[in-house]
């Protein structure tokens, strides 16, 4: 490394005398004491070294001032344990004679030296000092000092390599000479930080009203973007419906011709004729998920053909639907009393399936019904009440009193769900027949599902022909109530027809058949829900299906008849289940992935009401 010029050259012991003299002269000390800027005085004792033949700057001058004083004190503590210690310093009886009168304040000059600061000597020059002083004969005298010449310095840095502890002079370098390093008088003042002063406390205040302002402008901005959309989508639901109204005035005025009476037998089905209208462009975004579509189908008991009206409404067909479910949602005010919003019964519920009347009767709740109650058996009531205090648990449904028990709750409740958690046994199926046709004598509005569907595809009486009944198959059950009814094998190519003849043979009864897309028909209408959800099938997602759809389908048929715009009120309810359970499998989704369980959707279901009801 190279050592700065003006630390880097060595003292002969004649210099090092002839400087102390001067150094100790009383003006000398005088003008030192208690004065900080004391560059002027060593620019005196430089020049009267000069006069004495010895070419030394200021700076080297005061360097070895101070190079001297620290050995002073550092031999002058040591000689209190060992009175020979201050034989180490050469110079000592010269440095005693001095700062005998002024050791106090030169102390304190040394140590703040010592600490650090832009006067600090480098360990590199002190070391160079004492390897030559450690070369200087016994006496003290160097092998020169009999020859008072002026000796020459170079006016370079001389580079100097340093390791272990000592430090050696390399060979002279040619580089030029270096500036001395600036003073701290000349060095710029840091400007000071902004917060510098602030405590953590308020730096972190200050943090949060930042973060919470910055919070606050991006829902505003959010909310008023929301609202723009929502008036753009305003305007084109009422286009869409101006042109519904139209086509519907063009179709009216259509009329069908009626067949000439032949004598050759009539089909087994209605031959019929398509006549398709798009109203909109299909949407592209989703391939996976096909535009929803509401298809308008006008259907004769009459032999002969039949014009069926499909409309394709595109990516807007579920926005049509939407609307006319946010009808029937009644508002939450707090002029209600409990129970007015929905009083749901669930009959399922036996050793082995409780989970499943869990799930329906919770869902319900969290949709939006007051009370929920499950009515099953005794080896299942306590598992079930385990599950939540919210429910109403009757474990009557085993007793041989069951249908009696649970009738007197029946004048209480506004629709029933029959089927999660029954079970198969013929005691359990018979007392569900029994409540299914006492609730329609009461004009309740039934949705069957899971083993409820088994019994219906035993007995289609006990549902066919109710118009507040609501049947909810998977492809599996869907394909045995079919058979059962058709007696004949399903086809499978349009699923569409398959649950329109379905809903036709069961007197018009409301099918929801669940699937890549959910459809919803009443024999005359089909509504297809492909709101998208998520490739996780995992059990129950069916009972959150059907327990929501007993408060929507209360919801439904306790509106005024413009709510739905005369729309069958099952379809409506249907589809309002429908999307809302779809949603829920998606949001959970993206949170649990593969890990998704109803539990998952569940907890979903108020976001998910909102986002599609309520936004």
């Amino acid at each position: 490394m190279l050592v700065n010029a003006t630390r880097g050259f060595l003292w002969s012991d004649m210099e090092t005398r002839a400087l102390l003299n001067i150094w100790g002269e009383h003006d000398v000390q005088t003008a030192l004491d208690g004065n900080f800027r004391n560059s002027h005085v060593y620019r005196d004792v430089a020049n009267r070294l000069c006069e004495l033949g010895f070419d030394r700057t200021p700076d080297q001058c005061r360097i070895r001032v101070k190079s001297l004083k620290r050995q002073y004190f550092q031999a002058k503590e040591g000689s209190r344990k060992n009175g020979q210690y201050h034989k180490m310093c050469k110079f000592y009886d010269e440095m005693e004679r001095i700062l005998s009168n002024r050791s106090f304040v030169e102390r304190q000059d040394i140590d703040s030296v010592a600490i650090g600061g832009d006067e600090t000597m480098d360990e590199d020059a002190e070391s160079t000092e004492l390897l030559h002083e450690t070369h200087m004969d016994g006496s003290g005298e160097s092998s020169f000092m009999e020859h008072p010449v002026k000796t020459e310095y170079p006016s370079c840095p001389i580079p100097v390599t340093v390791g272990g502890m000592s430090s050696f002079p390399a060979k002279q370098s040619s580089l030029p000479k270096t500036n001395p390093p600036a003073t701290s008088s000349s060095r710029p003042r840091r400007t000071k930080k902004r917060f510098a002063n602030m405590s953590l406390e308020k730096l972190m205040e200050k943090f949060l009203e930042q973060s919470m302002e910055a919070e606050d402008n991006f829902y505003r901005l959010e909310e008023q973007r929301l609202q723009v959309e929502d008036k753009r989508r305003e305007e084109e639901h009422s286009r869409e419906l101006q042109m519904l109204q139209m086509l519907g005035q063009i179709f009216a005025s259509i009329r069908t011709p009626s067949p000439a009476p032949t004598a050759t037998p009539q089909p087994s089905f209605i031959p019929q004729t398509n006549l398709t209208v798009p109203l909109a462009r299909p949407s592209l975004g989703n391939r996976n998920h096909p535009p929803a579509l509401i298809d308008f189908a006008s259907h004769s008991q009459a032999a002969g053909p039949v014009i069926e009206r499909s409309f394709s409404l595109g990516s807007s067909g579920m926005d049509n639907v939407i609307p006319l479910v946010r009808n029937t949602i009644p508002p939450l005010t707090s002029k209600k009393h409990k129970g007015q919003d929905g009083r749901i019964g669930i009959i399922g519920g036996c050793q082995e399936y409780t989970g499943a009347p869990f799930f329906a009767a919770i869902s319900a709740l969290k949709v939006g019904a007051d009370l929920s109650h499950v009515f099953c058996t005794k080896d299942a009531a306590p598992v079930i009440k385990s599950y939540s205090p919210e429910l109403i648990v009757h474990p009557v449904l085993d007793s041989p009193n069951a249908v009696e028990e649970i009738e007197k709750w029946l004048p209480r409740l506004h629709s029933v769900v029959v089927g999660p958690g029954l079970g198969r046994e013929d005691m359990l199926l018979k007392n569900a027949k029994e409540i299914i046709e006492r609730s329609k004598l009461r004009g309740i509005p039934v949705i069957i599902d899971a083993d409820g569907l088994w019994l219906v595809a035993k007995e289609p009486s006990v549902i066919q022909g109710y118009q507040r009944g609501i049947l909810t198959p998977n492809f599996m059950e869907f394909t045995r109530l079919y058979e059962a009814m058709h007696h004949e094998p399903l086809d499978s190519s349009d699923h569409k027809r398959s649950a329109q003849q379905l809903s036709i043979a069961l007197g018009h009864l409301t099918l929801v058949l669940k699937g890549e897309e959910d459809i919803i028909t009443d024999g005359k209408n089909i509504l297809t829900c492909s709101q998208e959800g998520s490739g996780r099938r995992c059990g129950g997602q069916g009972d959150l299906l059907s327990g929501s759809l007993g408060a929507f389908a209360h919801w439904a048929f306790s509106s005024p008849s413009d709510a739905t715009k005369g729309m069958n009120p099952s379809l409506v309810a249907a589809f309002g289940a429908t999307s809302l359970t779809r949603q829920c499998n998606r949001q959970a989704f993206h949170k649990h992935g593969r890990s998704t369980t109803t539990s998952d959707m569940i907890q979903e279901i108020n976001s998910a009401f909102k986002k599609l009801f309520e936004s």
